[in-house]
């Protein structure tokens, strides 16, 4: 008994001991910046009359903002959502994705959410991923056009 209470008294002294963890600072998508995202992309999507959905992800690829614009197919909603996801959870545009595809790396098919599609841009502040635009609605080389000039909103 004396043995196991100098053992717990050891163990919280160690503890105290100890310094304080730190925690980190991280930049995170706020409401005022999704929408000049949204803004900036819908604007080049409007200078080429292209009718688009835009969805815009959080650095844990929860859905905060989605525009579907006159005409698009609803089949571009979950396609432009699928491609934020893809470029946030592998911190890259879904074009290398697209890229590896048409250079013959079957392997990118078998990799759990990755979109071979171009239209996903991860967005980045200070060299992190802070969350992702993806487009659908035009091609995947016109898409991919919209979503940097969205991502390039936060540059």
């Amino acid at each position: 008994m004396i043995k196991r209470l100098l053992s717990t008294a050891c163990l919280h002294g160690l503890l105290a001991a100890a310094p304080a963890a730190e925690l980190a600072t991280k930049k995170a998508l706020t409401l005022s910046a999704v929408k000049a995202v949204a803004a900036a992309a819908e604007a080049e999507a409007k200078a080429n009359k292209w009718n688009v959905v835009i969805a815009i992800l959080d650095d844990g690829a929860n859905l905060l903002y989605l525009q579907r614009m006159d005409d698009v197919q609803t089949g571009s909603v979950d396609v432009a959502i699928a491609k934020a996801k893809s470029a946030v959870k592998f911190r890259r545009p879904t074009k290398a994705f697209e890229e590896a595809l048409e250079g013959g790396r079957q392997a990118i098919l078998s990799l759990p959410g990755a979109m071979p599609v171009e239209g996903g841009v991860p967005l980045i502040v200070d060299g992190k991923v802070i969350g992702a635009i993806g487009v659908s609605g035009v091609t995947s080389q016109q898409d991919g056009q919209i979503g940097a000039a969205g991502a390039k909103a936060l540059q």
